[in-house]
């Protein structure tokens, strides 16, 4: 599997990944969210990919040296193969090279049903925060 940034070239097949993977109302914000952070830091935005075929991304956001996890999405076929946590480990490396020591995961009406996932990353200084109020993309 190979983790990268994401490139201009992947945005089809990412619009394609988060259509199938998210909610309708999820995929929107996300899509949105993901428009954001790539103006604003693309280095933030990972793919994954596995037999050069796109397995997942995770949206990252840094916000007062704080890092957050704003949105992780794998492709229905490749869940429980190590994609999300191969992406949350790439995340968390990139956080650490901008002196970010602690990672938070919005616990989010659309991250609810990921929050066994994030539990079982305790290891990874991953922390679920629920967030007064929601969690934008943010300039770092």
């Amino acid at each position: 599997m190979q983790i990268r940034t994401f490139q201009l070239s992947d945005y089809r097949s990412v619009s394609e990944l988060l259509k199938v993977a998210l909610s309708e109302e999820c995929c929107e914000e996300t899509m949105s969210a993901l428009s954001r952070q790539l103006s604003w830091d693309s280095e933030l935005v990972l793919v994954a990919l596995k037999n050069d075929e796109l397995a997942g991304i995770m949206i990252g956001t840094i916000d007062h040296s704080k890092g957050y996890v704003y949105r992780v999405a794998v492709h229905p076929d490749l869940r429980r193969q190590g994609v999300g946590r191969s992406l949350v480990t790439a995340m968390n490396a990139r956080f650490r090279q901008r002196n970010v020591l602690k990672v938070f995961v919005a616990a989010d009406k659309h991250n609810e049903m990921l929050l066994p996932f994030y539990q079982s990353l305790s290891d990874e200084m991953l922390d679920l925060v629920t967030p007064q109020r929601p969690l934008s993309i943010v300039a770092g």
